[in-house]
């Protein structure tokens, strides 16, 4: 079976559910092929093709980026314990934001309707994180709601990401028939498509979580993308380091958008509800230096590319049409964007250091270093890279990656850390 699904081509369709949670499908993506029509890409189907490259370029980058699906080694159900040792030192914000929350009133006597708290996670990707944030989140308000010696609502839960996330890892994450936080349950589904556009009904949701997810934009500027155009980023693969025009031109996308996620939350959000936001950011005014995103995907990983096209493997224009969509803004420059949108009031804007993105158990290994900023790397932009050049030599480019970073290995621990910009905002 086949399934056309916003654009993106699935085969081996099958229709699960549960007695609890929301019917999902499991879906087989297909690597398309750099395809110009409809019928190009039904050909490819038919003809099976499993392991075509695709024109990032030319697919919107919605239908396209992930990060790793699976459990295997390069995973990034495996590879996000930093996240969430990050997550943790932002906690007591989190609890602060969820405190702002305004608590339901049971309904009135012989009412049809109970009181429903929605929570959402936007970006939520497929690891053990978002579930537990979740169910955090859940444990909090129930606890609140008991201390106010108020009837508990139900619960539901909204796991939200792109339409290429992997659901199913993250399904299968979700708490059996009977589980739940503190003795309740909840109800969970998840909810397919790009954050920066409407995904809820309006006024529907109490609470809105965002961790590591808005400095994806939500597609490379045309003008980066463009021989003809100033902001050509021409022999990079990231901004760190870019022109000027090149900077401006993410700052620019980053700016819109913010913006277009602001006025759709402020849409879907309840009166008295509120919202947490944690994204990568930087500490220095200057944008070219994307700080510690800078180091991961501007040094080590760039000069893989460099080498695939030195070695004439990779031609120079097809490096030149690789760039990974990361913006890391400053905590100013967010609250430039959430004042000029007027949607919501900032309770608490900071600037938080995380700390490195890499878990070694020996940091004195310079190979374990080497191998886990590889994987780190191919966890969150794997999927771009393997579309973009295909599955071989996109294991070349890694190869060459944990290569440098092993020859580096003393530098990366000592200089790679990340900041992040962490914000508790409420409806204005």
């Amino acid at each position: 079976l086949s399934l056309s699904l916003n654009g993106s081509i699935y085969r081996n369709t099958t229709i699960h559910h549960s007695a609890k949670h929301t019917s999902f499908i499991h879906l087989t993506t297909l690597h398309l092929p750099s395809l110009s029509s409809p019928n190009q890409i039904a050909m490819a189907l038919q003809q099976g093709e499993n392991r075509v490259v695709v024109n990032v370029n030319m697919m919107k980058l919605e239908k396209l980026l992930c990060m790793k699906g699976g459990q295997g080694e390069s995973s990034y159900a495996n590879n996000s314990k930093a996240q969430a040792l990050h997550a943790r030192s932002v906690v007591h914000i989190l609890e602060e934001t969820l405190d702002l929350v305004h608590l339901q009133p049971p309904p009135p006597p012989h009412h049809h309707q109970s009181a429903v708290f929605q929570v959402v996670d936007l970006g939520c990707s497929s690891g053990n994180n978002t579930v537990d944030t979740v169910e955090a989140i859940i444990k909090h308000m129930i606890k609140r709601y008991r201390a106010a010696g108020l009837d508990l609502p139900e619960f539901a839960a909204f796991f939200s990401d792109l339409p290429s996330n992997d659901f199913n890892t993250l399904f299968q994450l979700l708490p059996s028939d009977g589980g739940g936080v503190a003795g309740v349950e909840y109800y969970s589904a998840g909810v397919a498509g790009s954050f920066y556009k409407r995904l809820f009904p309006a006024r529907s949701i109490d609470f809105f979580h965002s961790a590591f997810s808005l400095h994806w934009l939500s597609q490379v500027p045309e003008r980066v993308m463009d021989k003809r155009q100033s902001a050509y980023n021409r022999g990079r693969v990231f901004i760190h380091g870019a022109k000027e025009a090149t900077v401006a031109a993410y700052k620019q996308q980053f700016q819109a958008d913010l913006g277009a996620f602001l006025r759709a939350r402020s849409v879907e959000m309840k009166s008295g509800g509120t919202m947490f936001v944690v994204c990568l950011g930087r500490t220095s005014p200057d944008p070219t230096d994307q700080g510690g995103a800078g180091l991961l995907f501007g040094t080590h990983f760039q000069d893989a590319w460099n080498h695939l096209v030195q070695q004439g493997l990779v031609s120079s224009e097809k490096r030149d049409n690789f760039n990974i969509p990361i913006y890391a803004p400053t905590s100013q420059e967010f609250k430039d964007v959430v004042e000029a949108n007027g949607s919501f009031h900032i309770n608490k804007l900071e600037v938080f250091k995380g700390g490195s993105p890499l878990v070694v158990s020996r940091p004195d290994d310079a190979a374990e270093v080497g191998r886990a900023l590889a994987i780190s790397c191919r966890s969150v932009a794997g999927v771009l890279v393997d579309a973009h050049i295909g599955e071989e030599l996109s294991e070349q480019l890694f190869l060459r990656v944990e290569e440098r970073a092993t020859c580096h290995a003393k530098e990366l621990l000592e200089n790679l850390q990340f900041f992040h910009v962490v914000a508790s905002l409420s409806l204005a």
